[in-house]
């Protein structure tokens, strides 16, 4: 597994003022640091994530969704929002 990084040190790394994979996994790894994350997408607007994690047992799925924008921590948020738009799909693991 490679070394995980702090958010601010990838958007330090990261040369384009676009949003990326790496900073939205990070963002949402923060809240939910035993999840299985993935995120694809490179256009730096639109992405698709699945969140897996042992947390949303029992929480619907707007519960769960909800849960992860808010550790999206305001990108989404408004026409002002870093990230465009985002297919989100998430669950317990089976």
């Amino acid at each position: 597994m490679p070394a995980l990084h702090s958010v601010g040190q990838i958007i330090r790394d990261n040369d384009a003022m676009a949003i990326t994979a790496e900073i939205i996994e990070a963002l949402i790894r923060e809240s939910f640091p035993e999840a299985a994350i993935t995120v694809q997408g490179d256009d730096g607007a639109h992405f698709a994530a699945q969140v897996i994690d042992e947390s949303f047992r029992g929480k619907n799925r707007v519960q769960q969704q909800r849960a992860v924008y808010a550790a999206l921590k305001g990108k989404m948020d408004g026409s002002a929002g870093e990230l465009h738009a985002l297919a989100l799909t998430t669950k317990a693991p089976e």
